[in-house]
């Protein structure tokens, strides 16, 4: 099986940054494409962010210009690099990765860390 264990949430002021980090471990051959999710309270949770093994990266809107998205392929991790956050922020971010585990290469799955609280003060 695969853990995914976000870190680095936290209470901020608006304008500030935070440094989200998500690591994978388990039975992994190999990470596919890895994401940062958010969900607010009453919302549904929306894509921020993606890379693929390669780096191509891919940002929704709502992060543009203020977010960047990262992976180290050697230790398994991604990042999300937050600037200049705003209260609309405030969400539980979660890291989502599709692993192929040993036994299993042909047949990647999906996997959700148990996410880490981000609030962004006025």
């Amino acid at each position: 099986q695969v853990q995914l264990v976000e870190s680095g949430g936290g209470l901020v002021q608006a304008g500030g940054s935070l440094r989200l980090s998500c690591v994978a471990s388990g039975s992994i051959f190999s990470i596919n494409d890895m994401a940062w999710y958010r969900q607010a309270p009453g919302k549904q949770r929306e894509l921020v962010a993606s890379i693929t093994y390669s780096g191509s990266t891919n940002y929704e809107d709502s992060g543009k210009g203020r977010f960047t998205i990262s992976r180290d392929n050697a230790k398994n991790t991604v990042y999300l690099q937050m600037n200049s956050l705003k209260p609309e922020d405030t969400a539980v971010y979660y890291c989502n990765a599709e692993v192929r585990l040993y036994g299993r290469i042909l047949y990647p799955d999906h996997y959700w860390g148990q996410g880490t609280q981000v609030t962004v003060s006025s």
